[in-house]
């Protein structure tokens, strides 16, 4: 069992520990953009591999759900002048009641009528934000002010560091927990939880309730940082991306589909030009195809994500060995 944890919490440090220094090395105001946008993108794939991944519920709303809290502290902070941190609060909230309204109507039915919802109700509130400009400013978008005065880039890496790591804090207790167990049980066999006494209704709407709270507090703190939000933030392209990235990491592991967003929000932006031996290229809308071709080649080859093997090999299968280890002893005693 120490040769496990101290694995896993050695690697944990180091990875801290990097993070940590990056902006020593990230000069550039732009380089920590970059990075601070892969934050928030691991944010939002590993809360969907939750939902999905864990909870089995497959849902379209997550960048919907990131632009209502992101508008509710927008327009709090324009028409009633709050504070940046009063409207992430209430932000946050209404993501979550949000996303306690959608689960109390489709999460009594199958997955499928979940997807078709949310694919309909993300699309419904892009064009009502399109459309009210007189409330929203239409495609213009609202802006958000600083979250503190003066902040700087490294500041608001260091704000979307700390969000990352206590998100998947969270939602990693939240796996190891009874609730983990339970809405595991539901993915596999709803029926066969509910006659092990699980309420299952009341399970799949927290799991998205829970989703919901962080994806809106992540989306009011990020685009706080970003400066504006506008309604393209909520098209379905982007959605896609975000399973996209949630996939190739691997969706049965909140910390592979975390990576998985990072690694590709980066590696997208890097392949914008690039120089080889002084020859200059640029990649453009090229570079989606290219991360298309990644997923194609995930979803035949490596249905459990890119980076979940190596997650596998490193902690999981000593876990394994461990568990067996332990069911060995008892059997050489009787012996």
């Amino acid at each position: 069992m120490m040769r496990r944890i101290d694995r896993r919490w050695v690697a944990t440090g180091i990875l801290v520990v990097l993070l940590l220094v990056a902006p020593s090395f990230l000069k550039s105001s732009y380089r920590l953009s970059v990075v601070t946008g892969g934050f928030f993108y691991a944010i939002l794939a590993a809360s969907w591999a939750l939902l999905s991944g864990l909870a089995g519920q497959f849902s379209f709303a997550h960048m919907a759900l990131t632009g209502i809290g992101a508008y509710t502290a927008a327009l709090l902070g324009r028409d009633l002048g709050t504070s940046p941190v009063t409207g992430i609060i209430v932000g946050t909230l209404m993501a979550g009641l949000v996303g306690l309204i959608i689960g109390t109507l489709c999460l009594r039915l199958r997955a499928a009528y979940l997807a078709l919802f949310t694919i309909a109700f993300s699309e419904i509130l892009r064009i009502a934000l399109l459309t009210e400009f007189q409330y929203t400013e239409g495609s213009n978008g609202v802006q958000l002010a600083s979250l503190y005065p003066g902040i700087t880039a490294r500041g608001e890496y260091y704000v979307m560091l700390a969000l990352l790591m206590g998100t998947l804090g969270l939602m990693y207790w939240l796996a190891g927990s009874r609730f983990g167990l339970f809405v595991r049980a539901m993915r596999e066999d709803e029926e066969a939880a509910a006659a092990m006494g699980v309420n299952v209704v009341r399970y799949k709407v927290l799991v998205f309730v829970i989703t919901s709270l962080i994806v809106g507090l992540c989306g009011s703190v990020f685009y706080h940082q970003v400066g504006i939000i506008t309604p393209n933030t909520m098209q379905l392209l982007q959605m896609a991306l975000v399973i996209a990235y949630a996939v190739i990491g691997g969706i049965e592991s909140l910390f592979g589909a975390a990576l998985g967003a990072f690694l590709s929000r980066i590696g997208l932006e890097m392949l914008r030009e690039i120089n080889i031996l002084g020859l200059h290229i640029k990649f453009g809308a090229w570079r989606y195809a290219a991360f298309g071709l990644l997923l194609m080649f995930t979803l035949r080859f490596a249905q459990n994500g890119l980076l979940y093997p190596i997650i596998n090999r490193f902690f999981q299968q000593q876990v394994r060995e461990e568990t067996v280890a332990k069911r060995k002893e008892p059997a050489e005693v009787q012996a």
